[in-house]
């Protein structure tokens, strides 16, 4: 055990501080403080030591040097029962220093306001209290070091339970904590200086990104891999990572990667949505004037596959929707067909849902139900990366976020698409971007009817799609995630009766397919971009 019997406060966040600088006041622990904590502490009547009355120096340099001088960091440095070192403090009048409570200038918040100037966040970039901890943290099994607030109750009570001690446990689990505290402030640090384009920096030579642990996952993908699950800081973006989890058992791994891909293909679409996702495809997906017949367009597109899906809609989760996924079923020759949903996000979940969901289903209570927030309240980081991990580095990109661009769209057949088709077109153009490629989505009457997902070639993904449609193939429009090479892919999709077709374009074999559209009679529309997803 160590025992406590000075402390050095100085932190920017106040949160907790004046109970828990009691609660060790009250144990004999000096106090050791700076600046607006100091005065904090006194208007609590705690009694506390100015750091420059301790040193002898004052705050200078517009308070930039506080902390800086050797009688803080020989209190904090010295080893304990090191004579030559105990020799050193008597010569120079340094005490030791057992407790650093600290945290630090808000920098990441500071960078993240509207237009922040270069040399604000300079001035919010922290010098003497990164330097205190880490030098609390190398001498841990000396010193304890508070980075955050949320550790001072347990400090405390260890304090008073162990008569001002903590043991060698605790200061090593704090120590790490403080090394990984000021690593993620250097980070971000860096992350903002190196931004590509900020005074001439060049992009590319480095990435530095912070992930916190959200939680143990019982496994991965399969049972013999363990997982977790870690999430970025500050993303204020509806998204899994920050949704709450209402009911049901604890997340998977696929779980987590399913209502990832439902979550971002609903948000697409600003008119009631829904989608029922089977390994991170879409089965179905719907759009209506409201959300109940959207939520059964996208269950009757692809029932069978629906059976352990993912749910998303894009307005509340309300007793009615509940009702719906719980009662209502696909006929299959006279039967109902079995259903069953792993998961259900939406932007919030109105009291009753859950209830009315358990009521009406008995499988329901091992349905996960997730609320995400509003979408319209955060607008998608455009400067946020995709990054996919593969063995020995990660490869990083721009978030895939170009949806419907209708000016970029070009009718290039002598047919053109009837508002309804057009309608349409759009609805499959947005589902096939969240299809694996190679991709083709098949749609009609706002309703998703067929997908083919991750084919290694396009008549193959065109000849699954079409068979999931069946029959709803006849006058419906299908979407291709890149271009036709050749008009075999068309040719399939005319003889299952569709009458639009929405590409890319830009193959060579353009020309030979545009004509083979206006023999078959087909409309065909290019949007100059395409949407692969490997």
């Amino acid at each position: 055990m160590a025992e406590v019997k000075t402390a050095l406060i100085s932190v920017s966040d106040k949160t907790g501080l004046p109970d828990f600088a009691r609660r060790i006041d009250q144990l004999g622990i000096k106090i050791l403080s700076t600046g607006g904590t100091a005065k904090l502490l006194r208007e609590q009547g705690i009694e506390v030591t100015d750091v420059s009355s301790y040193t002898g120096f004052p705050e200078i340099l517009g308070g930039r040097v506080k902390s800086l001088h050797p009688k803080i960091h020989g209190g904090l440095l010295a080893v304990r029962g090191d004579e030559g070192h105990r020799k050193e403090m008597q010569e120079h009048g340094i005490e030791p220093i057992d407790m650093v409570v600290v945290n630090l200038y808000p920098f990441e918040q500071t960078v993240a306001g509207p237009d922040v100037e270069l040399a604000e966040a300079v001035e919010n970039i922290d010098i003497g209290g990164p330097t205190m901890i880490r030098s609390a943290a190398k001498n841990h099994a000396n010193v304890a070091v508070l980075t955050a607030p949320g550790q001072y109750d347990q400090v405390a009570c260890e304090l008073e339970e162990n008569g001002a001690s903590l043991s060698g446990a605790t200061l090593y689990a704090l120590a790490v904590e403080a090394f990984r505290h000021t690593a993620r402030y250097d980070a971000a640090i860096a992350g903002y200086l190196g931004d590509p384009g900020r005074q001439g920096v060049a992009p590319g030579d480095r990435l530095q990104f912070d992930l916190e642990l959200k939680q143990g996952l019982k496994y991965g993908e399969n049972p013999h891999q363990e997982a977790a699950f870690y999430v970025e800081k500050g993303v204020d973006e509806p998204c899994v990572s920050n949704a709450d989890q209402i009911a049901g058992p604890a997340l998977s791994f696929n779980n987590i990667l399913d209502i990832n891909a439902a979550l971002e293909l609903v948000k697409e679409f600003r008119k009631p949505a829904a989608v029922c996702i089977k390994h991170t495809n879409p089965c179905g997906a719907g759009v209506a004037d409201e959300i109940g017949e959207a939520y059964r367009r996208a269950y009757l597109g692809d029932p069978l596959s629906a059976f352990g899906c993912i749910v998303a809609i894009n307005r509340p989760f309300t007793e009615e929707i509940a009702g719906l996924i719980a009662d209502y079923r696909a006929d299959n020759n006279g039967e109902k067909l079995p259903y069953f949903v792993e998961a259900v996000i939406a932007p919030t979940v109105e009291s009753g849902a859950v209830e009315r969901l358990l009521s009406g289903a008995r499988w329901a209570e091992r349905t996960r139900i997730l609320e995400c927030g509003d979408f319209g309240t955060a607008i998608p980081d455009t400067a946020s990366k995709d990054m996919r991990r593969v063995v020995g580095g990660m490869l990083v990109q721009d978030r895939d976020l170009l949806t419907v661009d209708e000016d970029a769209m070009e009718v290039v057949t002598e047919k053109e698409p009837a508002e309804q088709q057009m309608a349409d077109l759009q609805f499959a153009w947005i589902c096939c971007k969240h299809v694996k490629s190679n991709a083709i989505t098949i749609a009609k009457d706002g309703m998703l009817v067929g997908a083919g997902a991750g084919q290694m070639s396009r008549v193959d993904a065109t000849v699954a799609a079409v068979r999931k449609a069946g029959a709803r193939a006849e006058g419906a429009v299908l979407a291709s995630d890149a271009f036709f090479p050749f008009p075999d892919a068309l040719e399939t999709a005319a003889e299952a009766g569709i009458k639009a077709v929405m590409q890319p374009g830009g193959a060579k074999g353009d020309e030979a397919v545009i004509e083979a559209a206006d023999r078959l009679g087909i409309a065909m529309v290019l949007t100059g971009c395409r949407h692969f997803r490997h």
